[in-house]
């Protein structure tokens, strides 16, 4: 990808990367495509962005579920193992975490099986997504939650260009500030389409497929 470098934080092995561009996703268009693909899939780096969220929710939070969206189990699982580590103050009174993924409808909505729900009923449960921008799918989760009888503990990501969806706090490790000029825009409304700029890419929570 052109453009593509990396942004660091206080943690040595903790990064995002990032490619500048005019991509477009289901939901809107983009000037950057941000890369989790390592943080979701390398244990090592998996872990430390489990490190990195866990500050926002080990003495404050109760949660019992862990829901993965946009194929963030490995860091899902990690943050399990942070939150009922000995050393925190978990609130969790179980002392175990449930980590579990939605299964979408054609229609983009997200349910549960019959199997899963009593991880979901009458649990707290933290939404983990790898980013939130437009936060269509993170009140999709939200509503879910809601629908199957849970309680929302919060949301976490690694990156949000909000710090609120669908009335509860995103927490994240990137924001827009750590980009010189991130936007997003509905497609009809994209600035780069009007002046002629070609798409680069086609992107999801899988990656990117270049036009």
């Amino acid at each position: 990808m052109k453009n593509s470098y990396k942004i660091r934080t206080k943690r040595g092995n903790l990064f995002l990367r990032v490619a500048e561009g005019h991509f477009a996703t289901s939901h809107s268009h983009i000037n950057y495509f941000i890369d989790v693909t390592t943080q979701k899939t390398r244990l090592s780096e998996a872990s430390e962005v489990a490190k990195e969220l866990v500050s926002y929710y080990n003495t404050t939070t109760v949660v019992d579920t862990v829901l993965c969206l946009d194929g963030t189990e490995v860091i899902g699982t990690c943050l399990a193992r942070e939150l009922t580590k000995g050393g925190f103050m978990n609130m969790n009174a179980h002392q175990t975490i449930y980590v579990v993924t939605p299964e979408h409808t054609t229609g983009s909505q997200l349910i549960f099986r019959d199997n899963i729900v009593p991880m979901i009923a009458g649990k707290h449960v933290l939404v983990l997504a790898a980013s939130v921008t437009t936060g269509y799918t993170a009140q999709a989760a939200v509503e879910a939650i809601k629908y199957y009888g849970g309680h929302v503990a919060g949301i976490a990501a690694l990156f949000a260009t909000t710090d609120d969806c669908a009335g509860y706090d995103v927490r994240s490790i990137f924001n827009p500030k750590d980009l010189k000029d991130f936007a997003s825009y509905p497609s009809h409304e994209c600035p780069m389409c009007k002046n002629g700029e070609k798409i680069d890419a086609l992107v999801n929570s899988f990656g990117y497929s270049k036009l």
